[in-house]
């Protein structure tokens, strides 16, 4: 699916994973380790390794089924990345750790907690994305990006959500019409076809320009928190506190009940029942309930660097569920 952006045009073009390297991703622990109980929980830093795959490659190290090792979320594999996972060793012994370090990985902390690691339980992402072969004028990049400073980017889910070639709501719509399939692949598909009612609905708001804007009937968020509100009448504290970043619009997370939202934004909201009917139904028979996810997404501490004419160097971090390149995707098109 072809998103709107925010920017009328997209300043530049340019490379982005020409190294692992090129791509930084530190996860930022939600909680202290309590330095004791049966999970064991492992930093670890890994270069051109998914997820995935790391998990498995643990269980094997700790002679466990790889369903007893947990993490809070999924990384890039074209990245070098440092995340968390738990590992549960009900003798509390565990192998020498340096057993699981070479080229591709290696252990940076090891320490014992009393109940294993949840997905969603981190802080947020810290991101260093290095650019290359930029091609476009500088001066109307760092516009853009002063732009997106103040201002924030549409939190598209980003495409890594929907598969290889975006099959994944296909799938889903299979699913829904009665193909079976197993219980970690249902999961998979129920958040493709979540994300992808999001995405066109945050799509419609892009396009008419009241993405970050605030409209009749509005659900909010706080930012920074996964708290909401409304809807309320929109007086001028709370058109103040959207402008100054503080809440921001929501979308709809589909499942079965009402929409929160009312007025104008449930006009557009309730417009997904006549667009994905099957989508809309399916989600609702699948135990899912109505959510809400910030249309608006504000990297935090966003700085850039310039390192030669055609090389540029960003740094920012970003809240649970948020996508790296739904922040690039406003600066251009990078292969």
């Amino acid at each position: 699916m072809n998103l709107p952006r925010a920017l009328a045009t997209a300043p530049v073009s340019g490379r982005i994973r020409c190294i692992p390297e090129d791509f930084i991703v530190e996860e930022l622990p939600g909680f202290e380790a309590s330095g004791e109980g049966e999970h064991l929980l492992l930093t670890v830093r890994k270069r051109g390794m998914n997820t995935a795959f790391c998990a498995e490659r643990i269980a094997r190290w700790a002679g466990i089924d790889v369903r007893d090792v947990s993490y809070a979320g999924m990384k890039d594999r074209h990245a070098v990345t440092t995340q968390r996972f738990s590992v549960r060793l009900p003798k509390k012994t565990a192998p020498d750790t340096a057993l699981l370090d070479d080229a591709e990985c290696q252990v940076l902390e090891a320490q014992w907690h009393n109940r294993k690691l949840a997905r969603g339980a981190l802080a947020g992402n810290r991101f260093i994305l290095t650019l290359r072969e930029i091609q476009g004028e500088r001066e109307v990049l760092e516009s853009a990006l002063h732009t997106l400073r103040a201002q924030g980017v549409p939190n598209y889910f980003g495409e890594q959500r929907f598969g290889a070639e975006q099959a994944n709501v296909g799938k889903a719509l299979g699913m829904f019409e009665g193909r079976r399939v197993d219980r970690a692949k249902r999961s998979i598909y129920l958040s493709a076809a979540r994300s992808h009612l999001f995405n066109l609905i945050l799509a419609m708001r892009v396009e008419q320009g009241t993405w970050n804007a605030a409209l009749e009937g509005e659900v909010w968020m706080l930012e920074g928190s996964k708290s909401i509100f409304g809807p309320e009448p929109l007086d001028g504290n709370i058109l103040a506190r959207c402008a100054a970043m503080d809440i921001h619009p929501t979308g709809p997370m589909w499942g079965a009940g009402a929409l929160r939202s009312q007025s104008a934004v449930y006009d557009i909201e309730s417009r997904l029942t006549e667009l994905q009917p099957e989508l809309c139904k399916g989600l609702e028979k699948a135990d899912l309930r109505q959510e809400r996810r910030a249309l608006r997404l504000l990297p935090k501490d966003l700085t850039w660097e310039f390192m030669d004419d055609s090389s540029l160097q960003l740094r920012f971090e970003l809240p649970p569920g948020a996508y790296a390149t739904s922040v690039l995707a406003e600066l251009g098109s990078f292969d």
